[in-house]
């Protein structure tokens, strides 16, 4: 892929000089950090490094943008530059509208079992190349590698969902709707659909769009983070390698002017977005205005109720994994856990637990959570701690003053636990996108019901209990799309949609699943009538057709 040294061999090396940790002089750790941006820059042709500029992919070929305007993305562990993403032009975004659209006809007559042999092939350079594909979300996002490769597994999963796609395209029909009448309907693409994509899954999330989208039959436009831009270039290079044709998948970049070319663009008929709500309530908004679909996934504040009947162990250790992991920066993210009536005794035996685990580089075997993506995330993460200590909150465990030997630049947050949140504080009504836990006490599941409901987002919830009748009434009267019984982060497999609600959700259907397929295709519903009899003729009648 354009590398001197194998990717293994860096890695070997890698590794063997992270057992060596303790010994490392700052010299020497400098050497360790240009080992693992080389490692980096063996991933594809398409994604840069060194701060070189990333280019834009337009009817497969890779282009260098004329822009005026670039956006720095920079290792949240160390602050170096990594690329630069172009905030791509006009005539650049149009053009990869235009060979998108010039490309449809022909992919869309692609017989559909040869779309899916194409999904078949990216899933396999996916499994073969996901050392490079976590590598790279490390280097750019700061995730912990095994954080990075979960993001490109739960990513691969929906590509393989897609080798399945045909029975979901399948239409219905009825014969004999009346004499010699038979009805059927037939999914059929929309034409050219884009996706705009956030920086905290860079595998995951162009996977749960561009997939299901052209094997439905459409073609695509991409627009990854400006943040985290190299997975999804892999990404598009391994989908052309896999067989897709040149248009059919294409890939711009930019910022807030990207956005509003994608919603305004006449030719463009369907948008996918995962985001922050300020973002994705403009986007369905506007592109609502322009005639387009929209699918907006937008942000959460999610529970966890605590019954005291819950085994103890296991749920405290998936309240630290699914409150922290990530360092928070995921829209499932654990972020409120509430303890009902006796279980709020288990507050001080979790945050002993959370004592152990500690922000570091991805690339630490013992690090169990990476940087924030910028220092302005974390300011904002600071501020939020501060605002809930300043309303009466106990702040348990303070991991907002915290470096990291030899990484002092490093945008890093330990987990952080605060108690006593009352649903009036700051803390609680903003999503923190860090790695904070509230920690909420009321006496009854009723009183848990009532205060997870009361929050307007509707992403996911859990409850974790040993009782089947409480789990019973929680699913049932809980007001949240997702739900998880002694599951932290309820998010489906591939072959279920994404169903988050309120306000966590806009738009006509959701992601993956029935509902996924729905999105990127339209109903075409057939009623014909053959007659053997050649002289059964239909009579002349001005009056109301009526099927008899």
């Amino acid at each position: 892929t354009g590398a001197d040294t194998p990717n293994c061999f860096v890695w070997f090396v890698v590794d063997m000089m992270m057992m060596m940790r303790t010994a490392l002089s700052r010299r020497s750790m400098m050497m360790r950090r240009a080992l693992l941006v080389s490692a980096s820059r063996s991933l594809s042709s398409l994604a840069a490094s060194n701060g070189a500029a990333t280019k834009l992919l337009i009817n497969g070929q890779p282009v260098d943008s004329a822009a005026t305007e670039h956006f720095e993305v920079l290792n949240p562990a160390t602050q170096e530059l990594v690329t630069r993403v172009p905030q791509a032009t006009d005539d650049e975004m149009q053009a990869a509208v235009d060979a998108a659209k010039a490309a449809f006809p022909a992919w869309r007559d692609t017989p559909v079992p040869v779309r899916q042999r194409a999904m078949f092939k990216l899933q396999q350079l996916i499994v073969d190349h996901t050392e490079d594909l976590a590598a790279n979300i490390t280097l750019e996002n700061g995730k912990t590698l095994v954080d990075a490769r979960g993001d490109v597994f739960r990513g691969q999963e929906i590509v393989e969902h897609a080798t399945t796609v045909a029975q979901n395209l399948m239409g219905d029909t009825l014969e004999q709707l009346a004499n010699n009448i038979d009805t059927y309907t037939y999914r059929q693409p929309l034409g050219v659909c884009a996706g705009i994509c956030p920086f905290n899954f860079p595998a995951m999330i162009p996977l749960w769009m561009f997939p299901l989208a052209i094997t439905a039959g459409n073609t695509f436009v991409l627009k990854p983070s400006e943040r985290t831009p190299g997975a999804a270039m892999m990404l598009a290079d391994f989908a052309h390698q896999a067989g897709v044709p040149e248009g059919v998948l294409n890939v711009i970049h930019g910022g807030t002017k990207t956005v509003e070319f994608i919603c305004r663009n006449p030719d463009i008929k369907a948008i996918s977005f995962v985001g922050s709500n300020p973002a994705g309530e403009f986007i369905h908004a506007e592109g609502s205005k322009h005639g387009k679909r929209v699918q907006s996934n937008m942000g959460a504040k999610n529970h966890a109720a605590i019954l005291p009947d819950a085994d103890k162990e296991s749920t405290l250790n998936q309240l630290v994994g699914a409150g922290f992991g990530a360092a928070g920066q995921r829209c499932m993210a654990l972020s409120v856990a509430v303890f009902v009536g006796e279980s709020q005794k288990w507050i001080p035996e979790l945050v002993e637990k959370v004592k152990g685990v500690h922000a570091n580089v991805g690339t630490h075997p013992d690090a169990g959570l990476g940087p924030l993506i910028s220092k302005e995330s974390k300011q904002r993460v600071i501020e939020l701690v501060q605002s809930g200590r300043d309303e009466g909150a106990t702040v348990l465990l303070d991991g907002t003053d915290v470096t990291v030997d030899g990484y002092p630049d490093g945008n890093f947050v330990d987990p952080t636990i605060l108690s006593g949140v009352t649903a009036d504080m700051r803390c609680y009504q903003e999503e923190i996108f860090g790695p904070v836990l509230l920690c909420v006490s009321v006496d009854t599941l009723e009183d848990a019901i009532e205060f997870i409901n009361n929050n307007p987002n509707g992403n996911g919830t859990a409850l974790f209990t040993r009782s089947g009748a409480a789990a019973r009434k929680f699913q049932y009267e809980i007001d949240v799309g997702q739900v998880g019984i002694n599951v932290p982060i309820p998010v489906p497999l591939p072959m279920f949609s994404f169903t988050g609600t309120r306000k966590s959700f806009l738009g006509a259907s959701h992601f993956n699943g029935q509902a996924g397929i729905q999105f990127y295709t339209q109903t075409k519903t057939i009623t014909s009538s053959w007659k053997y009899d050649p002289n059964d003729t239909a009579a002349l009648s001005m009056s109301m057709p009526v099927l008899k």
